[in-house]
């Protein structure tokens, strides 16, 4: 017999269970919720400056996912700091960041990057960081991998994915095919991750004969390693939880790369190795999406991408080259131009349909000051007819025409702009316009470098 359940069949569940001991019912906590900072793009939108703008306030900041492929500059009482694995939030001496068990982590690399910006006057950034037991090592030879398979895509196919080198596809290949090695092994028994090594080496060897690695100095760098490591090392599931669910904490994720190269989502193969999209935090952090709060999309006011792939509002004539040079868009981790092009507004709103965001933050609007008109792609057109979606094959996506909306250049410095009344009219009205367009709402407006060129609108 079927049996609908109504609020009068739950009456009796506080009834004395066995032995007399009242069961108690486990309350239905939700938590902390996590604020999100995720690229709306293809990565270099600025994600840095708002992550450092909110965690000011942040207890917690965290990075879920890519590995030191990221760059993000942050620019604080002068000084300019590039960060790559450690997230933005290091900086704020307050609050503890964390790198969870989504993000690969290159050793070298993160000792560096931490002893570099030690000597900008980044002290004690070690006391603040901690790192997920769960996260996977990028060791040198991922480095040199990825080399060694751009050159041969180079050779095969006269063209290469245009990858940072960092080791990040090798070192997610590993994770994927179960031979990759985690923080926890490192700090385990060093024996057994000796051998571990040596297998993950040779096996890498076996496929690239030209590979050479010499396994004993690198596990005694690793030994050395470990050691620095060690207290800052947590199980990063449990800390996540304690986070969510203790005293009152504001919790904020810092995304690297972006939605368009998002190894699902992306402009595959020109993408990451990583999911960097909203899912990932879930997955990249160990937290239920219940506890996912505002999600900020991050765009600049126009679009640029690094390395190859289809672009389709690309701009290969002089607004290009002046977007280029005014914007010094030339990457943080690679020092490669960028390559620029009109705002597409397709692949924002693409991004959208995904991240469900609550806001965007829309970067550099400073740039387009001196552009008589500017543009604005508001849908693709292929064989004539509006396409209703972001085509998932590069082909078609090489061959789409871009339906533009054109607007007055406001032709003014808008770099001391502090609030939206300080905006000139037809800026406002490119903003309303994007903010209309996507039908999410504009919470910042970035109009320089440093903390203080973000408007907040509310």
């Amino acid at each position: 017999m079927s049996h609908t359940w109504s609020a009068k069949d739950h009456k009796n569940t506080s009834q004395p269970a066995t032995g007399g001991q009242a069961q108690k019912r486990p309350r239905n906590d939700v938590g902390n919720k996590a604020t999100v900072v995720l690229g709306a793009q293809w990565g270099d939108e600025g994600k840095g400056k708002v992550v450092d703008l909110l965690a000011t306030e942040a207890d917690v900041v965290c990075r879920c996912q890519g590995g030191n492929n990221a760059g993000h500059t942050v620019v604080v009482d002068g000084k300019e700091y590039d960060f790559h694995l450690l997230p933005s939030g290091i900086i704020n001496t307050k609050s503890i960041s964390l790198i969870g068990n989504g993000v690969v982590i290159h050793l070298p690399g993160l000792f560096e990057e931490g002893d570099k910006n030690d000597k900008k006057g980044l002290k004690g950034w070690d006391k603040r960081l901690i790192v997920s037991d769960r996260a996977h090592i990028v060791f040198d030879f991922h480095q040199v991998v990825d080399g060694l398979q751009e050159t041969e895509r180079q050779a095969q196919d006269g063209k290469n994915i245009g990858t940072t080198k960092k080791g990040i596809g090798p070192a997610y290949s590993s994770k994927a095919s179960r031979t990759g090695l985690r923080v926890c092994d490192l700090l385990g028994d060093f024996k057994d991750f000796s051998t571990r090594f040596k297998n993950l080496v040779h096996q890498y060897q076996s496929m690239y004969p030209a590979l050479t690695v010499d396994v004993e100095d690198q596990l005694k760098k690793l030994k050395e390693y470990a050691e620095r490591l060690r207290p800052m090392v947590r199980d990063g599931v449990y800390y996540m939880y304690e986070a969510l669910h203790g005293a009152p904490k504001k919790i904020l994720v810092e995304g690297a790369n972006a939605a368009l190269l998002d190894i699902d989502f992306g402009t595959y193969p020109f993408v990451t190795s990583s999911n960097c999209t909203v899912g990932g935090v879930c997955t990249g952090l160990g937290i239920p999406p219940l506890n996912i709060g505002d999600v900020y999309g991050v765009a600049k006011a126009y679009t640029t991408r690094v390395g190859i792939g289809a672009f389709p509002t690309e701009q290969l004539n002089a607004v290009g080259e002046l977007l280029q040079t005014r914007g010094h868009e030339v990457g943080v981790t690679t020092g490669r131009k960028r390559r620029c092009g009109w705002l597409d507004l397709v692949i924002v709103r693409y991004a959208h349909m995904i991240n469900g965001f609550t806001a965007i933050a829309l970067t550099k609007l400073d740039i387009l000051d001196v552009l008589d008109e500017i543009k604005v792609g508001v849908a693709y057109k292929l064989n004539g007819k509006r396409i209703p979606h972001f085509p998932a094959n590069m082909d078609v996506l090489h061959k789409v025409e871009v339906e533009y909306e054109t607007f007055p250049g406001w032709k003014t410095d808008t770099s001391a702009a502090r609030k939206w009344n300080d905006l000139p009219a037809k800026a406002q009205n490119y903003i309303r316009f994007i903010e209309n367009h996507i039908g999410v709402p504009i919470k910042w407006v970035g109009v320089g470098k440093s903390r203080e060129c973000m408007i907040q609108m509310f």
